[in-house]
C-alpha cells in the first residue's frame, strides 16, 4: 500500500522542485536593477496620481456574491435539466425546492436593499 503513495509522493518531489527551480532561475538571470522608480505603481503606462489605496464601494462586493449565487444555481440547472426525464417526479421536487430556496435569498436581498443602487 505504500508503494501506491509513492507516485503521489514523487509527483508532489517534482512539482515542489520545478516550481522552486523555475524560481530560482527568474532570480538568478532576472536583472538586479536597484532604483526607487522600480518600486512606483504602474497604472497603464502613466504616473500614479494620489494614493494607491482605494476603498471600493461594498455594493460592488454584493452584487459579485449575487452574481456567483445566480451564476451556481445556473450551473446545477442545466445539466438537472439533460437528465431529469430520466429521474421522474422526485428530481421535480428537489429542483423545486432547490429554486425555491434561492427565490427566497433574492426576494431577502431586494428586501434589504442590497439590489439598490444609490
Amino acid at each position: 500500500m505504500l508503494l501506491a503513495y509513492a507516485s503521489i509522493l514523487i509527483l508532489l518531489v517534482i512539482a515542489t522542485l520545478f516550481a522552486g527551480g523555475t524560481l530560482f532561475a527568474s532570480y538568478l538571470v532576472g536583472p538586479k536593477v536597484k532604483d526607487t522608480f522600480k518600486h512606483t505603481a504602474y497604472e497603464c503606462g502613466m504616473e500614479a496620481v494620489g494614493t494607491t489605496t482605494v476603498q471600493t464601494n461594498i455594493r460592488f462586493y454584493t452584487y459579485a456574491l449575487l452574481f456567483v449565487i445566480f451564476d451556481v444555481e445556473a450551473l446545477y440547472l442545466f445539466p438537472w435539466a439533460v437528465v431529469v426525464r430520466s429521474m421522474g417526479g422526485p428530481a421535480l421536487v428537489e429542483m423545486a425546492i432547490f429554486l425555491g430556496i434561492l427565490v427566497s435569498g433574492l426576494a431577502y436581498a431586494w428586501k434589504m436593499g442590497a439590489l439598490q443602487w444609490e
